[in-house]
C-alpha cells in the first residue's frame, strides 16, 4: 500500500465524523423531527384587548395535512388529546386539514378528519377557516364535514363570543391563495369598538387587516419546514418571504401570530421547525 501520509488518520477520522454528522442531520430532518410535536406556550400583550378578557387561553392548530407521513388519524387523535390537556378556553383551526401530493403520503377523507377534530374541547368552542388544500379537495365538502361535528367554519364571516360578561369577535377570512378572501365583508360584520381576533389561513392577508384587530392568527407557512442557522428558512410559501414565516410579528402597532403548523407539504422534512400546538395567552 506504500507509505501513508502522516495526516491520513486525522483525515479519515474527520471524514467519518462528517459522514456521521450528515447521517444524523438527515435522520433528524426526515424522521425524528417531522414525527414529533411540541407544545409552544406564548404570552401576548396585544392592543385593544379588554382587561376582563385578560389571560384568555387559546389553542391554535394549523396545517394538519392528515395523511402526510407520520400524520395519520391515530396521531391526530393523540394531538387532540394533548391539546385538550392544555385546557384552552377557545380552539382556532387555521386550515389545510387535507393533503395533496406529499410523497409517501395517503389521502384521508374530510369526514374522518372532522370526526377526530370534533373531540376538541374548549368552553368557548372550536372555530375554523379553510386553507388552499381544503379547497383543492372540495372546500364545500370539507366545510360540511367540520360543521357536522359542531365546529364553526368562518368563511369571510365574524362570530361574537362572550366570556366573563365581556364579548369579543372572531372574524374568519376565506383562503387568499384560492381567491376566497373577502376582508371587507368579514370585518364589516364586526360592530365598531368591539375587541377583534382575525383568523386566516395565509399570513399574507395581514397587510389588508386594519388596526381594529387586536391580533391576526395564521398558518400556511409551516415555518418554512427547514430553518438553518445563520441562513434562516430558504423556502417560505409567502409573497413576503421570511417576513411572516412564524411567531409573533408586530408592524406599525398591528400584531400577527403565525404557527409553524403540524404536517408537511411536498416533502416530509422538518429541520429546526418541529410540528407544534400553539397555546396563546392574550393580555
Amino acid at each position: 500500500m506504500g507509505n501513508l501520509p502522516a495526516n491520513f488518520g486525522w483525515r479519515l477520522r474527520a471524514l467519518l465524523s462528517l459522514a456521521v454528522l450528515a447521517f444524523g442531520c438527515l435522520a433528524w430532518a426526515f424522521w425524528i423531527e417531522p414525527s414529533r410535536w411540541v407544545v409552544r406556550e406564548t404570552s401576548l400583550d396585544i392592543p385593544r384587548w379588554p382587561e376582563a378578557l385578560g389571560g384568555l387561553r387559546l389553542a391554535l392548530l394549523s396545517d394538519l395535512h392528515v395523511g402526510s407521513p407520520y400524520w395519520d388519524l391515530q396521531r391526530l387523535d393523540q394531538l387532540i388529546e394533548d391539546t385538550n390537556r392544555e385546557q384552552p378556553d377557545l380552539v382556532l383551526l387555521a386550515g389545510d386539514y387535507l393533503i395533496n401530493g406529499v410523497k409517501l403520503g395517503k389521502w384521508v377523507d374530510p369526514e374522518s378528519i372532522a370526526r377526530s377534530l370534533g373531540r376538541l374541547h374548549a368552553p368557548l368552542g372550536t372555530l375554523a377557516v379553510l386553507g388552499n388544500h381544503d379547497w383543492w379537495n372540495d372546500g364545500a365538502r370539507v366545510r360540511r364535514a367540520l360543521e357536522s361535528q359542531g365546529i364553526v367554519v368562518l368563511e369571510n364571516e365574524a362570530r361574537p363570543i362572550e366570556r366573563a360578561g365581556t364579548s369579543f369577535y372572531v372574524a374568519g377570512i376565506g383562503d387568499l391563495l384560492t381567491g376566497h378572501a373577502d376582508v371587507p365583508r368579514a370585518l364589516g360584520q364586526v360592530p365598531a369598538g368591539q375587541p377583534l381576533l382575525v383568523l386566516s389561513h395565509e399570513p399574507d392577508v395581514f397587510p389588508l387587516i386594519d388596526e381594529r384587530a387586536s391580533l391576526t392568527l395564521a398558518g400556511h407557512t409551516h415555518g418554512g419546514q427547514v430553518c438553518l442557522p445563520l441562513v434562516g428558512c430558504p423556502i417560505v410559501p409567502s409573497d413576503y418571504g421570511q417576513r411572516f414565516v412564524s411567531g409573533h410579528i408586530v408592524e406599525h402597532g398591528r400584531h400577527l401570530f403565525v404557527t409553524t403548523g403540524v404536517g408537511t407539504s411536498i416533502i416530509a422534512v422538518r429541520f429546526g421547525v418541529p410540528p407544534e400546538i400553539a397555546i396563546l395567552s392574550l393580555h
